[in-house]
């Protein structure tokens, strides 16, 4: 960003870093009648953990957790490692953000892994989200300082063989977001950057003894339940945030015509294991002890259920917490949770057709609901294969709205070392074989 950004932005910045920010003083400025249309959109602080940071999958409509497995598995699916061919691969994503406004916003991210047998593997990765260079300023237009806001994630899985055509994994991951460079946000209370530990489980379930007609398919199946962690502080009072916690599982069907050509059909669904915002009752309004809700009051939940709990009961209460009051869930007069509880998945689908190991072409579309985000989008992609190295790229197509990654060419570079060894490999069994003969 330009030195030309205002102190307007950094208090942005903090609102956007502020998660479910109703539950801060409980007098929302929705209408909270049944029937309701405003949007109850679900936010936590360091999202940028829930961006597509590799381009294959960005090219399917951001869909990861059951396709075949690919160096970038670690964010989607670090269980896919053990079905990988290679033994150890290298993967490096660039995506710039909101190209269309500045130009050094980025996202990077290095995924490897190294497989020891067939029943044993591991993966690492860093994601990087660069905001770029920011001038902070106080309420009369003087510059207290420029600074580069940052956040980065570093973890490290191993995935292990469960059963022949099923593996599980657990990853471990260390978040860091400093946003603010330790300014004073106001009343005494100081900034500081965040920090939480997080862990992943996943599972991955992959059958290629399938016949379809006469042609041979794969069933793939995946779940993974990630950023399982601490909540996170941006100041040194008692304020805490969630961490976007997530829920994400998925098919995949690959159909091979012949030798050469491969069609993959996928499909993933993904929800946030985060409290949803309830609605309040607001001042003026009779709560059912009798009482009247007063201005500056405790908030008194209306709909839905209390968003200030435990990381480990919202694991569960977020499946049913949604207040459910929106004209779109209301059922015959009355709330409908089960409704918006549905509204807050999200569906991405894939297709990618591949000749001959060695060149693809990915077509993907996103989907959220109007009240739940009203991201729509669709991708395109594609990908050239050339033994140890490899190139993919995305593109994406906003339906509904602008989205930061429109008008922006992404791309994967990826390095399957152990090509080189399997080439090895291959090559002396025919030299033998030849012997043989």
């Amino acid at each position: 960003m330009t030195k030309r950004i205002s102190f307007f932005i950094a208090i942005l910045l903090f609102a956007g870093i502020s998660g479910y920010s109703q539950s801060n003083n409980g007098i929302t400025p929705n209408n909270d009648v049944i029937g309701r249309d405003a949007p109850n959109t679900i936010s936590t602080a360091v999202s940028f953990l829930t961006i597509a940071p590799d381009t294959r999958a960005g090219g399917l409509g951001d869909a990861g957790v059951a396709t075949t497995p690919d160096g970038n598995s670690q964010h989607w699916n670090p269980s896919k490692y053990v079905f990988i061919e290679n033994d150890f691969g290298v993967s490096i994503s660039y995506t710039p953000w909101l190209r269309a406004l500045v130009s050094d916003m980025n996202l990077a991210y290095l995924s490897g892994y190294y497989k020891f047998n067939a029943q044993n593997a591991i993966g690492a990765s860093l994601l990087y989200f660069d905001l770029g260079s920011m001038t902070f300023k106080d309420i009369n237009n003087v510059t207290i300082m420029n600074f580069r806001p940052r956040e980065f994630s570093l973890d490290l899985s191993y995935a292990r063989l469960l059963a022949k055509n099923f593996s599980g994994s657990v990853a471990m991951r260390f978040i860091y977001s400093n946003l603010t460079g330790g300014q004073d946000v106001g009343n005494g209370v100081q900034s500081k950057a965040g920090t939480s530990v997080a862990a992943d489980v996943s599972f991955y379930y992959k059958n290629d003894d399938i016949m379809t007609g006469n042609m041979k398919s794969s069933v793939m199946w995946g779940l993974n339940i990630s950023n399982i962690g601490s909540k996170i502080s941006y100041t040194s009072n008692e304020k805490r945030d969630f961490i976007p916690t997530n829920f994400r599982t998925g098919v995949g069907y690959m159909l091979s015509f012949d030798e050469h050509n491969d069609l993959l059909i996928t499909a993933d669904f993904n929800k946030l294991l985060v409290p949803s915002s309830p609605t309040y009752y607001q001042v003026g309004e009779i709560l059912p002890s009798g009482d009247t809700v007063k201005a500056g009051s405790e908030p008194v939940v209306k709909y839905g259920k209390d968003p200030n709990i435990s990381v480990p009961a919202a694991l569960f209460t977020s499946w049913w917490d949604a207040p459910g009051d929106a004209t779109p869930f209301v059922h015959n007069g009355k709330p409908s949770r089960f409704r918006e509880e549905l509204a807050e998945i999200t569906m991405s689908l894939g297709v990618e057709y591949c000749y001959a190991k060695q060149f693809a072409v990915r077509v993907g579309y996103f989907h959220e609901h109007a009240y739940k985000g009203n991201r729509k989008y669709v991708t395109v992609g594609a990908g050239l294969r050339l033994n140890v190295f490899g190139l993919d790229f995305a593109y994406l197509i906003p339906v509904t709205q602008a989205n930061p990654l429109q008008n922006t060419l992404r791309f994967t570079l990826t390095f399957d070392f152990g090509g080189i060894a399997k080439e090895q490999r291959d090559a002396r069994k025919a030299e033998k074989e030849a012997k043989k003969a």
